[in-house]
């Protein structure tokens, strides 16, 4: 039976990875190692970031097919994380915007896994 979730990103340099994610979401690793990093996230959910020279089977695809996704209790949330991430030098793919589902911006790690901060309109 499974008993936690955890998101794995492949990535090319784990240290470096894991440094960026440490300066953006402002925790610790649990774990970190030479080709491993793991963070929890506050809802309890694990972000592994894994060197993909040493996964199998090989990843055949790179960051940026997907969002991973950090919903926010605000609209206004979303305009501070964008000002607080690109004061730390954070890669901005879309910028804060109004969308059919809410406010939202997109950045990009070092691998360019796209990152999404967002928050949905109650209708």
């Amino acid at each position: 039976m499974i008993d936690s979730n955890s998101i794995l990103l492949f990535v090319t340099d784990a240290p470096k990875s894991a440094s960026f994610y440490k300066q953006l979401l402002g925790l610790d690793p649990v774990e970190s190692g030479p080709t491993f990093a793991m963070f929890v996230l506050p809802s309890g959910l694990a972000l592994g970031l894994w060197g993909k020279a040493g996964v199998k089977p090989a990843p055949t695809a790179a960051g940026g097919g997907c969002d991973l996704g950090f919903k926010v209790a605000t609209a206004d949330m979303v305009d501070t994380l964008h000002a607080e991430w690109q004061g730390k030098g954070t890669t901005i793919l879309f910028p804060p915007s109004d969308l059919d589902f809410g406010r939202s911006f997109v950045a990009a790690d070092p691998d360019g896994h796209r990152l999404r901060v967002y928050n949905v309109t109650e209708n």
